[in-house]
């Protein structure tokens, strides 16, 4: 393709509440020069998530259009001067980065070395839901708990994950158990078969009390806990549940003041994962690329499964953006909500 050639693409020009008519349109957009180390993708796949929702709501009014997306699978139809991971024609799934234009337009740019060859025993769809939730709960257990990326590596410990069922839980949960784990998690009653088909081995019901529940299995202390919510309704008990030398890691902003002094006494670590800081601050982008390798062959070996709840298979464009963010907002879902096809709209 040639610079400036104008693409399909899904974004918008303020961040309006996602009823608005015009929370998304669908646009064209110039296609930008590769980086040496770049390779354009045409997507067919994407999901959405939080952080999509996030930086919508934030944004000001532009006068340019603003593309999100940080999840896709495609095809290579080229590749930059230095790039030689992939070649034309590879399948490939990535997270992509917040310094650039997401995956919600017809051709993408990525750096290589954020990107791995999709899973070959999943469909577009089923691998699309999976990129950036598998980086964050990959950082979170292996890099910042410090637990053995291996498999049955981490027998004896237990780890404790609040709302289980979400896109980051749903695979946290289930590379937990592969590397070992006794894995408990939190979830609304009716998401329990979720649970326990994605790695939990003791579904907990968040609408009651967690120090009961968790009594009622005969359970008072736990050596990890994921935090994939807001921490500070859970960290006094936490703090108390988990064990000397522990650790207690989130993902998630809170507005107030954490008295971490509370960890001290027993040496418990907190730990922040944001799957961004590598790329936004070009720390060791390589490592993702090597995890989402990982986490494709553990799928295709069958150790893990996808974590894809829900397909809008008609096409990627504004009318289905809006549904599927509009779904992801509820807070009802499980999983993953993926948009696949063609780029269909103006």
């Amino acid at each position: 393709m040639k610079e400036n050639d104008l693409i399909k693409a899904v974004g918008f020009f303020e961040g309006l509440p996602i009823e608005a008519d015009d929370s998304f349109v669908d646009s064209r957009t110039p296609i930008q020069p590769l980086e040496p180390h770049d390779i354009l993708v045409k997507v067919k796949a994407v999901s959405i998530n939080p952080v999509d929702t996030k930086l919508r709501q934030k944004a000001k009014k532009a006068e340019y259009l603003t593309i999100l997306g940080f999840d896709a699978v495609g095809e290579v139809v080229e590749v930059g001067s230095r790039a030689s991971a992939f070649k034309v024609g590879d399948r490939v799934f990535y997270a992509g980065t917040t310094k650039r234009a997401g995956s919600n337009q017809e051709y993408q740019r990525v750096d290589e070395r954020i990107a791995a060859l999709a899973p070959d025993s999943l469909s577009d769809a089923s691998a699309a839901a999976l990129p950036l939730t598998s980086l964050t709960a990959y950082e979170l257990l292996f890099e910042k708990f410090g637990l053995i990326p291996e498999e049955n590596a981490n027998q004896g410990k237990t780890i404790l994950v609040i709302n289980g069922a979400g896109g980051v839980g749903s695979i946290l949960t289930q590379l937990a158990k592969w590397a070992g784990m006794t894995v408990y998690a939190t979830a609304s009653q009716a998401k329990f078969d979720w649970l326990k088909d994605h790695g939990v081995d003791h579904p907990l019901n968040y609408h009651e009390d967690l120090k009961v529940e968790l009594n009622k299995i005969g359970i008072e202390t736990i050596d990890y806990a994921a935090v994939l919510f807001d921490v500070q309704p859970y960290f006094e008990l936490l703090t108390e549940l988990i064990t000397p030398f522990g650790h207690l890691g989130t993902i998630v902003e809170f507005e107030k003041t954490l008295d971490i002094r509370r960890l001290k006494n027993k040496s418990i670590s907190f730990d922040w994962e944001y799957m961004f800081t590598k790329t936004d601050t070009d720390y060791q982008i390589e490592s993702q690329g090597k995890i989402l390798a990982k986490i494709a062959g553990l799928i295709d070996q069958g150790e893990l499964t996808t974590t894809l709840w829900k397909t809008y298979d008609s096409g990627i464009n504004a009318n289905n953006l809006r549904k599927a963010t509009a779904e992801v907002e509820s807070g009802h879902t499980q999983g993953k909500i993926v948009i696949s096809g063609a780029f269909n709209g103006n």
